[in-house]
């Protein structure tokens, strides 16, 4: 039965869908501007946001929309395959394809697309202890990080002026990048919640 468009799910869902396409779009863009060796990971983690906004759609996706998810992350695992080689940081990423590709799989049983139809109940578990604690974990960091940066005010004012264009070394160095690794990790978070809330509904 298709959801209300005013009930509490339908606008819970629907809040989903713009936090992970907000976030896919960012990673997007981090893609076009970051380098050979990030833009990889950056394109995992766009094409893993916008994935998500399209399964949490609360009106559905047809049935399409799971064979069509299912391929995009059979194809985003074997990608996360592929950057392992340069370090096992990338293994989020190859967890995170696999868990969208499960969560595709479930739903293609039948005419929804996915909420509240049940996987493997060990699977589910599994993957909601691994996202509780990457949500805890990257929430710590996120708030030690801002925490930090109080002391150091006048420093995160200057990388920030490099980074914006305006300073010595603007766009270049390890400082120009400060602040955007500070929102790609609540980017990152915030990609993590979603999965957590999507995983929820199984």
């Amino acid at each position: 039965m298709p959801l209300s468009p005013f009930s509490a799910s339908a606008v819970c869902a629907w809040l989903l869908v713009l936090l992970c396409a907000v976030s896919g779009t960012y990673c997007l863009l981090r893609a076009r501007r970051a380098g050979r060796r990030a833009r990889g990971g950056a394109g995992g983690e766009a094409v893993m946001g916008l994935g998500m906004a399209a399964m949490a759609v609360p009106v559905g996706t047809g049935s399409w929309g799971p064979p069509v998810l299912l391929a995009v992350f059979c194809a985003a695992s074997l990608h996360a395959l592929w950057l392992l080689r340069d370090g096992v940081h990338h293994a989020h990423h190859l967890v995170g394809s696999l868990t969208m590709a499960y969560m595709a799989l479930a739903a293609g049983g039948g005419p929804e697309h996915g909420h509240g139809r049940a996987g493997l109940p060990w699977v589910t578990g599994a993957l909601l202890v691994y996202y509780a604690g990457y949500v805890l974990l990257g929430g710590a960091r996120l708030v030690t990080a801002a925490g930090g940066a109080l002391p150091v005010a006048a420093g995160s004012a200057a990388r920030a002026a490099a980074g914006a264009g305006i300073g010595p070394g603007a766009g270049s160095g390890p400082g120009a990048g400060s602040g955007v690794d500070d929102l790609t990790r609540a980017c990152r978070l915030a990609m993590g919640t979603g999965m957590l809330a999507m995983l929820m509904t199984m």
